[in-house]
Protein backbone atom coordinates (compact mmCIF):
# COMPACT_ATOMS: atom_id res chain seq x y z
CA UNK A 1 0.00 0.00 0.00
CA UNK A 2 1.69 3.55 -0.58
CA UNK A 3 -0.24 6.87 0.38
CA UNK A 4 1.01 9.68 -1.71
CA UNK A 5 0.79 13.26 1.24
CA UNK A 6 0.35 15.80 -0.40
CA UNK A 7 1.44 19.56 0.94
CA UNK A 8 0.27 22.59 -0.72
CA UNK A 9 2.15 25.70 0.32
CA UNK A 10 2.34 29.34 -0.40
CA UNK A 11 4.71 31.59 1.81
CA UNK A 12 5.29 29.30 4.88
CA UNK A 13 8.61 28.07 5.07
CA UNK A 14 8.92 28.30 9.06
CA UNK A 15 5.88 26.63 9.45
CA UNK A 16 6.48 23.96 6.42
CA UNK A 17 9.86 23.09 8.06
CA UNK A 18 7.77 22.26 11.46
CA UNK A 19 5.00 20.16 8.82
CA UNK A 20 8.13 18.26 7.28
CA UNK A 21 9.57 17.71 10.53
CA UNK A 22 6.41 15.83 12.55
CA UNK A 23 6.18 13.78 8.77
CA UNK A 24 10.11 12.63 8.91
CA UNK A 25 9.80 12.24 12.18
CA UNK A 26 6.10 9.76 12.52
CA UNK A 27 6.37 6.21 12.21
CA UNK A 28 6.00 4.49 9.09
CA UNK A 29 4.35 0.61 9.30
CA UNK A 30 6.46 -1.76 7.05
CA UNK A 31 3.06 -2.07 5.09
CA UNK A 32 2.79 1.21 3.54
CA UNK A 33 5.10 2.95 1.15
CA UNK A 34 5.33 6.64 2.01
CA UNK A 35 5.80 9.53 -0.59
CA UNK A 36 5.43 13.47 0.96
CA UNK A 37 4.87 15.85 -2.43
CA UNK A 38 5.47 19.94 -1.54
CA UNK A 39 3.83 21.56 -4.14
CA UNK A 40 4.86 25.01 -4.10
CA UNK A 41 1.84 27.48 -5.00
CA UNK A 42 4.45 30.46 -6.77
CA UNK A 43 5.78 31.25 -2.73
CA UNK A 44 8.46 33.52 -2.95
CA UNK A 45 10.18 32.97 0.22
CA UNK A 46 12.74 30.23 0.83
CA UNK A 47 10.30 27.14 0.07
CA UNK A 48 11.91 25.52 -2.95
CA UNK A 49 15.74 25.75 -1.34
CA UNK A 50 13.67 24.54 1.87
CA UNK A 51 12.29 21.11 0.18
CA UNK A 52 15.24 20.23 -1.63
CA UNK A 53 17.25 20.68 1.36
CA UNK A 54 15.44 17.99 3.01
CA UNK A 55 15.69 15.87 0.44
CA UNK A 56 18.37 13.76 1.31
CA UNK A 57 17.27 13.52 4.98
CA UNK A 58 13.99 11.69 3.30
CA UNK A 59 15.69 9.34 1.29
CA UNK A 60 14.11 9.72 -1.85
CA UNK A 61 10.43 10.10 -0.18
CA UNK A 62 10.49 14.17 -0.39
CA UNK A 63 9.06 15.56 -3.71
CA UNK A 64 8.81 19.30 -4.72
CA UNK A 65 6.65 20.56 -7.55
CA UNK A 66 5.70 24.52 -8.50
CA UNK A 67 2.46 25.18 -9.45
CA UNK A 68 2.28 28.49 -10.67
CA UNK A 69 -1.38 28.98 -10.74
CA UNK A 70 -2.71 30.95 -7.73
CA UNK A 71 -4.87 28.76 -5.07
CA UNK A 72 -5.16 26.08 -2.96
CA UNK A 73 -7.28 24.21 -5.24
CA UNK A 74 -4.83 24.32 -8.43
CA UNK A 75 -2.37 23.17 -6.49
CA UNK A 76 -4.40 19.87 -4.92
CA UNK A 77 -5.19 19.28 -8.42
CA UNK A 78 -1.23 19.69 -9.37
CA UNK A 79 -0.41 17.33 -6.85
CA UNK A 80 -2.58 14.64 -7.21
CA UNK A 81 -1.68 14.53 -10.87
CA UNK A 82 1.66 13.84 -10.41
CA UNK A 83 1.29 11.10 -8.20
CA UNK A 84 0.78 7.75 -8.03
CA UNK A 85 -0.12 6.28 -4.70
CA UNK A 86 -2.95 3.86 -3.74
CA UNK A 87 -3.86 6.68 -1.61
CA UNK A 88 -4.09 10.20 -1.46
CA UNK A 89 -3.41 11.97 2.21
CA UNK A 90 -3.99 15.36 2.50
CA UNK A 91 -2.62 18.11 5.10
CA UNK A 92 -1.60 22.02 5.32
CA UNK A 93 1.44 23.53 5.76
CA UNK A 94 0.80 25.07 9.32
CA UNK A 95 -0.28 21.43 10.66
CA UNK A 96 1.93 18.99 12.19
CA UNK A 97 0.75 15.32 12.04
CA UNK A 98 0.33 13.12 15.05
CA UNK A 99 3.40 10.68 15.62
CA UNK A 100 0.78 7.41 14.70
CA UNK A 101 -0.68 8.90 11.90
CA UNK A 102 0.65 7.02 8.97
CA UNK A 103 -0.02 3.69 11.66
CA UNK A 104 -3.39 5.18 11.96
CA UNK A 105 -4.12 4.74 8.42
CA UNK A 106 -2.22 2.10 7.70
CA UNK A 107 -4.31 -0.12 10.07
CA UNK A 108 -7.82 1.81 8.90
CA UNK A 109 -7.22 0.60 5.45
CA UNK A 110 -5.59 -2.81 5.62
CA UNK A 111 -8.60 -3.67 7.74
CA UNK A 112 -11.54 -2.31 4.96
CA UNK A 113 -10.55 -2.91 1.46
CA UNK A 114 -14.53 -1.26 0.89
CA UNK A 115 -13.00 2.10 2.47
CA UNK A 116 -13.14 5.35 0.71
CA UNK A 117 -11.86 7.90 2.35
CA UNK A 118 -10.81 8.46 6.35
CA UNK A 119 -10.90 12.31 8.48
CA UNK A 120 -9.52 12.63 11.69
CA UNK A 121 -9.23 15.59 14.75
CA UNK A 122 -7.66 19.20 13.64
CA UNK A 123 -6.47 20.19 17.25
CA UNK A 124 -5.36 23.85 17.69
CA UNK A 125 -1.57 24.63 18.43
CA UNK A 126 -1.90 28.20 19.74
CA UNK A 127 0.27 30.99 18.76
CA UNK A 128 -1.36 33.57 21.40
CA UNK A 129 -3.40 33.43 24.28
CA UNK A 130 -7.38 32.21 23.75
CA UNK A 131 -9.20 35.44 23.76
CA UNK A 132 -12.57 35.12 25.83
CA UNK A 133 -14.76 35.45 23.39
CA UNK A 134 -13.89 32.31 21.65
CA UNK A 135 -15.92 29.88 22.71
CA UNK A 136 -17.50 26.43 21.25
CA UNK A 137 -18.85 28.39 18.17
CA UNK A 138 -16.86 28.76 15.18
CA UNK A 139 -14.05 26.80 15.98
CA UNK A 140 -14.19 26.10 12.48
CA UNK A 141 -12.36 29.56 11.88
CA UNK A 142 -9.15 28.80 13.20
CA UNK A 143 -9.44 24.54 12.25
CA UNK A 144 -10.26 23.29 15.18
CA UNK A 145 -12.42 20.09 14.56
CA UNK A 146 -13.22 17.70 16.93
CA UNK A 147 -16.15 15.64 16.48
CA UNK A 148 -15.81 13.37 19.91
CA UNK A 149 -14.06 10.13 20.65
CA UNK A 150 -16.16 7.50 18.77
CA UNK A 151 -15.72 6.38 15.21
CA UNK A 152 -18.70 7.66 12.87
CA UNK A 153 -19.66 7.00 9.51
CA UNK A 154 -19.53 9.89 7.23
CA UNK A 155 -22.39 9.86 5.34
CA UNK A 156 -25.75 12.38 5.07
CA UNK A 157 -26.32 12.06 8.70
CA UNK A 158 -22.64 12.86 10.04
CA UNK A 159 -22.66 16.65 11.34
CA UNK A 160 -19.21 17.75 10.33
CA UNK A 161 -17.51 17.12 6.64
CA UNK A 162 -14.43 15.97 5.40
CA UNK A 163 -11.88 19.01 5.89
CA UNK A 164 -8.82 19.17 3.54
CA UNK A 165 -6.52 19.62 6.46
CA UNK A 166 -6.56 15.92 7.76
CA UNK A 167 -7.88 13.77 5.06
CA UNK A 168 -6.79 10.86 3.24
CA UNK A 169 -9.09 9.50 0.00
CA UNK A 170 -8.25 6.46 -2.40
CA UNK A 171 -7.40 7.43 -5.62
CA UNK A 172 -9.52 5.72 -7.23
CA UNK A 173 -12.45 7.75 -5.70
CA UNK A 174 -10.60 10.99 -6.30
CA UNK A 175 -10.28 10.24 -9.70
CA UNK A 176 -14.23 9.04 -10.13
CA UNK A 177 -15.16 12.98 -9.11
CA UNK A 178 -12.93 15.02 -10.98
CA UNK A 179 -10.74 17.61 -9.79
CA UNK A 180 -11.15 20.34 -6.97
CA UNK A 181 -12.99 23.45 -8.19
CA UNK A 182 -10.80 26.56 -8.20
CA UNK A 183 -14.34 28.37 -8.01
CA UNK A 184 -14.27 28.05 -4.87
CA UNK A 185 -10.49 29.37 -4.24
CA UNK A 186 -9.33 32.17 -2.27
CA UNK A 187 -8.49 35.34 -4.18
CA UNK A 188 -6.31 38.02 -2.71
CA UNK A 189 -7.99 39.30 0.55
CA UNK A 190 -10.90 37.21 -0.29
CA UNK A 191 -11.87 34.73 2.18
CA UNK A 192 -13.39 32.20 -0.36
CA UNK A 193 -12.87 28.54 0.19
CA UNK A 194 -14.98 25.46 0.63
CA UNK A 195 -13.40 23.28 -2.14
CA UNK A 196 -13.17 20.79 0.81
CA UNK A 197 -16.71 20.74 1.69
CA UNK A 198 -17.73 20.86 -2.37
CA UNK A 199 -15.71 17.84 -2.91
CA UNK A 200 -17.24 15.97 0.08
CA UNK A 201 -20.47 16.07 -1.00
CA UNK A 202 -19.26 15.06 -4.41
CA UNK A 203 -17.60 12.27 -2.82
CA UNK A 204 -20.84 10.95 -0.83
CA UNK A 205 -22.98 11.57 -4.29
CA UNK A 206 -20.31 9.09 -5.91
CA UNK A 207 -21.58 6.84 -3.33
CA UNK A 208 -17.97 6.35 -1.35
CA UNK A 209 -17.57 5.10 1.96
CA UNK A 210 -15.93 7.24 4.57
CA UNK A 211 -15.44 7.42 8.34
CA UNK A 212 -14.04 9.79 11.17
CA UNK A 213 -11.24 8.46 13.02
CA UNK A 214 -10.96 9.96 15.88
CA UNK A 215 -7.37 8.61 16.47
CA UNK A 216 -6.23 9.95 12.94
CA UNK A 217 -5.47 13.40 14.61
CA UNK A 218 -2.89 16.54 13.01
CA UNK A 219 -1.98 19.67 15.33
CA UNK A 220 -2.89 23.18 13.32
CA UNK A 221 -1.07 26.28 13.92
CA UNK A 222 -3.29 29.18 15.33
CA UNK A 223 -1.40 32.41 14.56
CA UNK A 224 -2.37 35.35 16.97
CA UNK A 225 -3.15 37.58 13.59
CA UNK A 226 -6.11 34.85 13.43
CA UNK A 227 -7.60 35.36 17.32
CA UNK A 228 -9.00 38.47 16.60
CA UNK A 229 -12.41 39.61 16.01
CA UNK A 230 -11.69 41.20 12.61
CA UNK A 231 -10.53 37.98 10.88
CA UNK A 232 -13.60 35.95 12.49
CA UNK A 233 -16.12 38.36 10.92
CA UNK A 234 -14.07 38.12 7.65
CA UNK A 235 -14.06 34.56 7.75
CA UNK A 236 -17.55 34.20 8.00
CA UNK A 237 -18.84 36.66 5.67
CA UNK A 238 -16.43 34.89 2.81
CA UNK A 239 -17.25 31.11 4.13
CA UNK A 240 -21.12 32.34 3.68
CA UNK A 241 -20.34 34.22 -0.06
CA UNK A 242 -18.75 30.69 -1.16
CA UNK A 243 -21.53 28.40 0.33
CA UNK A 244 -23.92 30.39 -1.39
CA UNK A 245 -22.08 29.92 -4.40
CA UNK A 246 -22.11 26.02 -4.13
CA UNK A 247 -25.93 26.44 -3.10
CA UNK A 248 -26.28 27.96 -6.92
CA UNK A 249 -25.40 24.32 -7.97
CA UNK A 250 -26.60 22.59 -5.66
CA UNK A 251 -29.11 23.29 -3.35
CA UNK A 252 -29.77 21.96 0.02
CA UNK A 253 -32.50 19.54 0.96
CA UNK A 254 -33.84 21.88 3.17
CA UNK A 255 -37.13 24.96 3.17
CA UNK A 256 -35.69 27.95 2.00
CA UNK A 257 -36.71 31.92 2.59
CA UNK A 258 -35.67 34.66 -0.39
CA UNK A 259 -32.82 31.85 -1.84
CA UNK A 260 -31.41 31.39 1.80
CA UNK A 261 -31.76 27.62 4.01
CA UNK A 262 -34.66 29.28 6.59
CA UNK A 263 -32.57 28.09 9.20
CA UNK A 264 -29.75 30.14 8.44
CA UNK A 265 -31.81 33.04 8.58
CA UNK A 266 -33.89 32.19 11.85
CA UNK A 267 -29.72 31.50 13.47
CA UNK A 268 -29.13 35.02 12.28
CA UNK A 269 -32.79 36.34 12.91
CA UNK A 270 -32.28 34.99 16.52
CA UNK A 271 -28.55 36.86 16.69
CA UNK A 272 -30.29 39.86 16.08
CA UNK A 273 -32.82 39.73 19.23
CA UNK A 274 -30.26 38.79 21.69
CA UNK A 275 -27.82 41.85 20.03
CA UNK A 276 -31.18 44.24 20.24
CA UNK A 277 -31.88 42.81 24.04
CA UNK A 278 -28.39 43.23 25.14
CA UNK A 279 -28.70 47.08 24.02
CA UNK A 280 -31.76 47.21 26.00
CA UNK A 281 -30.53 45.73 28.81
CA UNK A 282 -33.62 42.87 28.55
CA UNK A 283 -30.56 40.23 27.62
CA UNK A 284 -27.44 38.70 28.96
CA UNK A 285 -24.85 36.96 27.46
CA UNK A 286 -21.17 35.63 27.46
CA UNK A 287 -19.09 37.26 25.46
CA UNK A 288 -18.82 34.09 23.75
CA UNK A 289 -22.40 33.96 22.79
CA UNK A 290 -22.83 37.43 22.28
CA UNK A 291 -20.07 37.64 19.74
CA UNK A 292 -21.64 34.33 17.97
CA UNK A 293 -24.72 36.37 17.33
CA UNK A 294 -23.27 38.66 15.51
CA UNK A 295 -21.17 36.37 13.37
CA UNK A 296 -24.36 34.49 12.40
CA UNK A 297 -25.40 37.75 10.57
CA UNK A 298 -22.37 38.06 8.63
CA UNK A 299 -22.66 34.43 7.40
CA UNK A 300 -26.23 34.99 6.69
CA UNK A 301 -24.92 38.10 4.82
CA UNK A 302 -22.03 36.49 2.79
CA UNK A 303 -24.56 33.35 1.99
CA UNK A 304 -26.83 36.19 0.42
CA UNK A 305 -24.33 38.00 -1.46
CA UNK A 306 -22.51 34.56 -2.69
CA UNK A 307 -26.07 33.03 -3.69
CA UNK A 308 -27.31 36.32 -5.57
CA UNK A 309 -24.87 39.09 -6.12
CA UNK A 310 -21.15 37.34 -6.46
CA UNK A 311 -19.03 37.02 -9.60
CA UNK A 312 -15.89 36.22 -10.43
CA UNK A 313 -13.64 36.99 -13.19
CA UNK A 314 -12.78 33.46 -14.24
CA UNK A 315 -16.59 31.65 -13.84
CA UNK A 316 -16.24 28.13 -13.74
CA UNK A 317 -18.69 25.66 -11.97
CA UNK A 318 -17.61 23.24 -9.74
CA UNK A 319 -16.85 20.46 -10.99
CA UNK A 320 -18.96 16.86 -11.20
CA UNK A 321 -17.08 14.89 -13.71
CA UNK A 322 -13.52 14.03 -13.84
CA UNK A 323 -11.29 16.71 -15.56
CA UNK A 324 -8.05 16.19 -16.69
CA UNK A 325 -4.60 18.12 -15.43
CA UNK A 326 -1.49 18.15 -17.04
CA UNK A 327 1.06 15.87 -15.37
CA UNK A 328 4.03 17.09 -14.97
CA UNK A 329 7.31 15.84 -13.38
CA UNK A 330 7.90 16.14 -9.60
CA UNK A 331 11.89 16.67 -8.80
Amino acid sequence: MRIDVILPTFNRELLLERALDSLFAAERPDGLDVQVIVVDNASTDGTRALVLAQMNRFGGRLHYLFEPTPGKPHALNAGIAATQGDLIGLIDDDEEIAPDWFRVIWRQFAAEPDLDFIGGKCLPRWGAQRPDWLGNHYLGVIGWVDPGPQRQLMDGSYQGMLMGGNAVVRRRTLEAVGSYSSELSRTGTRLLGCEDEDMYHRVLEHGARGVYVPELVIFHYVPEERLSKKYFRSWCFWRGVSQGVMDRHRPDSVPYFLGVPRYQVGRAARGVTHIVGRAVRLSHRTPADAFADELACWDLAGFFWGKHAYRRRVRQRPSTSPEPVARRRIA
